[in-house]
């Protein structure tokens, strides 16, 4: 508990060092000063407790967007580490808010930045996954519905991800790098129809 204290009261000392002129804090100079005063803190969260733990079981949370177009499909990203089918997103780092992490995650995967969070659609526990690694871990999903303010470029790739591709979620046709996503699919197809 006193690390939490510690780590709590270091973070405010240095937020409030960071105020601009205005009197707003700038989070992303006061995240990084954060981290280089806690170096037992890791910038990566899951190589970090991955050197702990190896493939055990872990909970890992993630926060997961459905990118929306004006004809109302969805953008979903072929995974580098499978293969397989999925949505733009990824793991949380520590001092981060799921939002934080769903900006951060988006423009890593597929270069988007100018997009705009409509709902929350709901979270996720998905009890246990088996990464093509070997790492296993009970997900945790916020999953967020997004439109888009900019164009995508579907050529985008990177060791994450090896295609891009609007989806009418009705008429799904890729294989899912989680079945268990059906859960959130037909939640948001529910949610259209409202």
């Amino acid at each position: 508990m006193t690390d939490k204290i510690c780590s709590r009261t270091l973070l405010f000392r240095l937020t409030t060092l960071l105020r601009s002129a205005t009197g707003r804090v700038n989070k992303r100079k006061a995240r990084l000063a954060f981290k280089s005063k806690t170096s037992s803190r890791p910038s990566d969260y899951i190589s970090w407790i991955r050197s702990k733990v190896g493939h055990e079981k872990v909970f890992m949370n993630f926060a997961v967007a459905l990118l929306r177009n004006e004809k109302g499909e969805v953008l979903m990203q072929q995974r580098g580490d499978s293969g397989l089918w999925g949505f733009p997103g990824g793991c949380i780092e520590l001092g981060e808010s799921f939002e934080e992490a769903l900006r951060r995650e988006v423009f890593e995967e597929t270069g988007l930045r100018d997009f705009e969070i409509i709902k929350q659609l709901g979270a996720y526990n998905w009890l246990e996954l088996t990464y093509p690694n070997g790492d296993v871990a009970q997900p945790m999903d916020v999953w967020f519905i997004c439109d888009l303010h900019e164009p995508v470029d579907l050529a985008h790739r990177d060791t994450e991800t090896l295609d891009l591709r609007w989806v009418n979620l009705e008429k799904l046709d890729v294989e899912l790098f989680n079945p268990k996503f059906v859960v959130a699919i037909e939640d948001y197809l529910d949610w259209t129809k409202q």
